[in-house]
């Protein structure tokens, strides 16, 4: 009677050991199963602001000149322009956007490549010329910026590297930058459209290009008002006035125009054409991948911003 009790206890623990082994495994399992998600849908919001918002791909990779809207060319992403960003955009200098893939970014770490997206310095503790818009990126979510960090980790290595900016001003000329503190960033509630519409334009860097220049560069007095003239060796065009001026901006759009202008300027159709002289350097290709809800909501913003009469020859000679 006494080995019975002892087997039936033994039994008991055995049975209970697998039990809870099984439970652990089961919760572990499950844990890195919601751990993988949570990476997963990282790098998909990643991917989703790198190409469509932040246009991360559009100037770390190269843009098919030949077709309309200068898309980028599949297999290049981020790995770095070919030619540098000089006057014709409004730099004293040469600038080059560098290879940002795992090849280029192997001894960076997450905190190194978040400093030089939000604060400007690179792993070197040099300071990055502004075109590089940290000052917009400094405003974004903590979240956005992680998930991008995430998504180019996972880009194509490409063994290239690009040649040293060639400044015609000391970049001390820009002073000091200011310090930068994420955990003060949140993305807006959706429902209010006008704030998301404002986190989106920032993110997008619409301001960058759709305002006009001064003496002393951009004038941001007379901000999303257009005028810029981008004078590239392939064609001249200047960048169309977006503020709700009836005369010369946006004013008269409904929504459903704003979207379609997207969705047609951005369709393959539109896309592969060959443009010549008539091109755009408008990334529409990319931008038109933005979601409706997006899109909307930039209209929603674009619609409280200051209207302005600027009227904008698109090709000038």
């Amino acid at each position: 009677m006494r080995k019975l009790l002892v087997l039936a206890a033994l039994f008991s623990i055995t049975i209970a050991a697998v039990y809870f082994s099984a439970c652990n495994n089961s919760t572990s399992d499950k844990q890195a199963s919601t751990e993988t998600d949570s990476l997963k849908q990282l790098v998909e919001r990643g991917h989703y602001l790198a190409h469509y918002v932040t246009q991360c791909m559009d100037c770390h990779s190269v843009r098919d000149t030949g077709k309309f809207s200068m898309p980028v060319v599949p297999g290049t992403e981020g790995g770095g322009a070919p030619i540098p960003f000089g006057k014709a955009e409004g730099i004293p200098g040469e600038v080059t956007p560098p290879n940002i893939t795992p090849f280029a970014l192997k001894d960076w770490s997450d905190e190194e490549i978040i400093r030089a997206i939000t604060g400007g310095i690179n792993k070197k503790g040099d300071t990055l010329f502004p075109i590089m818009p940290y000052q917009h990126y400094s405003k974004m979510a903590k979240n956005d910026i992680l998930a991008i960090v995430a998504y180019i980790r996972t880009l194509k290595p490409i063994e290239r590297t690009t040649p040293p900016r060639k400044l015609e001003i000391p970049m001390s000329m820009l002073g000091p930058l200011p310090v930068v503190n994420l955990d003060n960033n949140t993305i807006p509630d959706k429902a209010d459209k006008v704030k998301y519409g404002e986190y989106i334009v920032n993110a997008a860097v619409c301001s960058e290009c759709h305002t006009p220049m001064g003496p002393q560069g951009p004038d941001f007095s007379k901000i999303f008002s257009g005028g810029f003239v981008f004078d590239l060796p392939m064609f001249k065009v200047g960048v169309a006035n977006i503020t709700p001026d009836s005369a010369t901006g946006i004013g008269t759009w409904t929504e459903e125009m704003f979207l379609a202008r997207f969705k047609n300027n951005g369709a393959d159709e539109m896309v592969n054409k060959y443009p010549g002289r008539m091109n755009s350097i408008m990334p529409w290709a990319m931008y038109s991948k933005m979601g409706d809800e997006e899109l909307k909501a930039v209209y929603a913003y674009l619609r409280t911003v200051k209207p302005i009469t600027n009227k904008v020859e698109k090709y000038p000679k």
